[in-house]
């Protein structure tokens, strides 16, 4: 089983394999044709430069530079969806977000994770845990997503939190840990 077939299994990897690092050399140079773009997405090239990065992209994708993830593929986007300036989502794994969801700036998306064991972190050895983002979702500036964490769909993340946990649908979470502040 190659590196990037255990990364996409979820397993244990070697995130300095050639294979991967070369990977993630193309998404470099990709980003930063989408990071120097100055024209409006729909009539320049950030859109047309987004279908070319991430794995499905839908209708109306607003993209405000700058932008960064891992590999790009492994994200899946619906209609309408809004990042503001200088969010990242770092995709080992899957990365699923709705349709009609905003992010606000600053917002981070983390899949991969890390073990416990030093010597398998000094050994570059981590894996990844899917997120999935549900429609009309709003996630205020600042917040961390960690990795394997489903956010329900018409939901709120406040800013600057860390959602460690499942988000039930049409729920208001915030702080760190994030928690329910109120149901919608």
């Amino acid at each position: 089983m190659t590196e990037y077939e255990k990364m996409a299994a979820g397993q244990l990897y070697y995130a300095g394999d050639p294979e991967l690092r070369e990977m993630r050399k193309k998404v470099r140079i990709l980003l930063d044709k989408i990071n120097s773009s100055v024209s409006e997405i729909k009539q320049g090239n950030r859109y047309e430069l987004g279908t070319e990065l991430f794995g499905k992209v839908g209708e109306n994708l607003f993209l405000q530079p700058p932008f960064y993830c891992d590999y790009g593929v492994h994200i899946e986007l619906g209609d309408n969806v809004f990042f503001n300036f200088g969010c990242v989502l770092l995709d080992v794994a899957k990365i699923r977000i709705g349709s009609n969801v905003l992010f606000a700036p600053n917002v981070q998306v983390y899949t991969a994770a890390h073990p416990l064991d030093v010597s398998l972190r000094q050994a570059e050895q981590e894996f990844g845990k899917p997120i999935t983002i549900g429609d009309n979702v709003w996630i205020g500036g600042g917040a961390i997503i960690c990795p394997g964490v489903t956010i329900g769909e018409s939901s709120v993340v406040g800013a600057g939190a860390v959602v460690t946990k499942d988000v039930e649908p049409s729920s208001v979470v915030a702080g760190n840990p994030a928690r329910v502040i109120k149901r919608i």
